[in-house]
């Protein structure tokens, strides 16, 4: 099978982990090398961008890209995970202001309250790490840990169409909000949903989750690993195969002469003419391309010594 170097956009499907995803692909297109960009839990769906062959050397530089989703948030009560997979948990507040009494006016401006740069409790039922342990192997055990907040951005936390005959009762006494979000990279949307939850005193949870953006990839281009798999039987990848310089769209880019290729190649700086008409923050990362157009490396600029260091070699 021809050598596969690019991003694919995955439509990740329900009950998969992020692991489960590339190991499928990997399996897929008979590629080792096979890595994500950010983790969806199990139960979300949606955009997932896998990096493959020499392109998951990429992944630092997508990572912190900006996410979109759409949501349903279940009022009425609280689950131990924050989401539809969780135990129910009977808070003293769940119930305290009738699902009934809410209206459309309250909910928009609890929603508006959480916009803008907050601060976030991760769940004990997420991946990241507090002493080299993740936080969902101790809630597996019953066990709990002191976890530092950590500052998001919450752009956009609207009310999708489709919730004007809210309040509609489930058969299970909850009510659901659809909604759109719009935040920072490292934002839990279970703890957004908590947070609402408890501002409007009625308890809540996330019941179903999608990522449709994250940073320029679109839900629209995504494909499915069925798709990938039909792709695949007839050598037609390349079809769905993002470019790694068109995956780094959003860094700026520098061209390179033969010389200056060539010396990128075996990692030597380059000195930045400094009459060019831009002026780059420190530690910015750059596209450098050869003669070719093709993306050779990823520089990161020394502002000090004006130099562009090449970080990411992507042919050695």
């Amino acid at each position: 099978m021809t050598p596969v170097n690019g991003a694919l956009i995955i439509d990740k499907p329900a009950g998969n982990t992020s692991h489960d995803v590339v190991a499928r692909v990997r399996k897929i297109i008979g590629e080792r090398r096979v890595g994500h960009t950010g983790t969806l839990d199990p139960f979300a769906t949606g955009v997932l961008v896998v990096l493959v062959g020499r392109a998951t050397r990429l992944a630092q530089f997508l990572s912190g890209a900006e996410k979109e989703y759409e949501a349903v948030i279940r009022l009425g009560c609280t689950t131990d995970t924050g989401d539809i997979t969780g135990r129910r948990v009977n808070e003293s507040h769940a119930k305290a202001q009738s699902l009934q009494s809410l209206r459309i006016q309250d909910i928009e401006a609890a929603m508006a309250s959480l916009c803008g740069e907050i601060e976030q409790i991760p769940p004990m039922y997420s991946a990241k790490k507090v002493a080299g342990k993740k936080l969902y192997e101790l809630a597996r055990h019953g066990e709990q840990t002191v976890r530092a907040p950590v500052r998001v951005q919450i752009k956009a936390f609207d009310l999708l169409p489709g919730n004007d005959s809210f309040p509609r009762i489930n058969q299970d006494g909850n009510a659901d909000l659809r909604v759109r979000i719009i935040c920072s990279a490292g934002t839990y949307v279970r703890t957004l949903a908590e947070d609402l939850g408890r501002r409007l005193s009625v308890g809540s949870h996330v019941a179903e989750l999608r990522r449709t953006r994250a940073g320029e990839f679109c839900i629209a281009k995504a494909i499915t690993l069925e798709q990938l798999g039909v792709l695949a039987a007839s050598n037609s990848i390349e079809q769905m195969l993002i470019s790694p310089d068109a995956a780094l769209s959003h860094l700026p880019m520098i061209q390179l002469n033969v010389d200056e290729a060539k010396g990128a190649l075996h990692g030597v700086d380059m000195q930045i003419d400094l009459s060019m008409p831009f002026v780059w923050p420190p530690n910015q990362p750059v596209r450098m391309r050869g003669a070719d157009g093709q993306l050779m490396a990823v520089g990161v600029y020394d502002s000090q010594r004006k130099l562009l260091h090449p970080a990411v070699v992507l042919f050695s």
